[in-house]
């Protein structure tokens, strides 16, 4: 369907990592009535709250869900329950009340932790229900597989127009650094830039190393759902990465560079990996839409380094 750019649209999670790029990347591509709220003012856990949302600011053409519960390895450690109630709720609901105030398309950003734990790399969309997600983050994973599933029966009742995009792992500049429940490169970049400027001798980092990861700049994950909200109505999933696998041992010494850190890392194998392997296989969205990524790693790590440095004071 054709998006029009006085089309109003509504993005949950807006304030947040993702959503504050994806509102910047629509307003940057002309789309004029981007609406968007604070965390505070509608809980998207609760029925009436999201009932709320719609009926105080609606009618919206086109809702894109990017808020979530969501943190590293530690943080999915320590709150699994409440990561997959919390997710579960804003995924259903939203998607519901999107369905019943007539909205033109949704927009639902799923994750990679939906994928089996063990699947050929890089993963396919076609290999999405071949066994269980990697158990640190299953509720999180699972939460999002269940809003794919709700897209794509309800495209089949109700005839709705809802995608679902499957996010790898982002970073970039205004992520969250906590050092207890961030993903792994801004706790890495806190880390090796706390470590420089501290004169330590050394950096010690969870897990063995040996993990691989696929990630995606922040700004090329905004375009890529852009581009999906504008040109992609199919039922099927489809990958958003950058196609390349990096082992965590290898961002751990690249991070450590730029950072001018020059001590030793320890890695603590007493803390999970993760998920052994994570690398998407991208062509579908390029063949769908025309989306590749266009930030090297390097590049992206310059400038989240380069940012997290001028706001570390800023940083709890």
């Amino acid at each position: 369907m054709e998006i029009k750019k006085d089309s109003r649209i509504l993005v949950t999670g807006g304030k947040g990592f993702l959503g504050k790029a994806i509102c910047k990347k629509l307003n940057e591509s002309g789309y004029n009535q981007v609406f968007t709220f604070k965390r505070m003012e509608y809980d998207l856990t609760k029925e009436k709250e999201v009932a709320r949302l719609f009926s105080e600011n609606g009618p919206f053409d086109v809702v894109i869900h990017a808020a979530a519960d969501v943190g590293g390895i530690g943080y999915n450690r320590e709150f699994p329950g409440s990561i997959y109630y919390n997710n579960l709720m804003m995924n259903t609901l939203v998607q519901e009340y999107a369905r019943k105030n007539r909205v033109k398309k949704f927009v639902g950003i799923g994750s990679v932790c939906a994928y089996p734990k063990m699947t050929d790399v890089p993963f396919k969309e076609e290999d999405l229900w071949k066994g269980y997600p990697e158990e640190t983050n299953a509720g999180y994973g699972l939460a999002k597989k269940m809003m794919m599933l709700q897209s794509q029966l309800y495209r089949q009742e109700f005839d709705f127009n809802s995608i679902h995009l499957l996010m790898i792992n982002l970073y970039g500049p205004e992520d969250h650094f906590d050092l207890e429940y961030s993903h792994v490169i801004p706790v890495l970049i806190r880390k090796f830039v706390s470590a420089k400027q501290n004169n330590d001798k050394q950096v010690i980092v969870w897990g063995t190393g040996n993990a691989s990861r696929d990630f995606l700049y922040v700004d090329d994950a905004a375009k890529a759902v852009v581009l999906a909200m504008e040109k992609y109505d199919k039922p099927e999933p489809i990958n958003l990465g950058s196609g390349n696998e990096f082992k965590i041992r290898g961002i751990a010494t690249k991070i450590s560079e730029l950072s001018g850190f020059e001590g030793e890392i320890v890695w603590d194998k007493t803390k999970p990996d993760g998920q052994p392997r994570r690398c998407l296989n991208t062509s579908k969205a390029e063949r769908e839409f025309g989306f590749k990524a266009s930030t090297s790693l390097d590049e992206g790590l310059k400038k989240t380094i380069n940012w997290f440095e001028r706001n570390q004071d800023k940083i709890n």
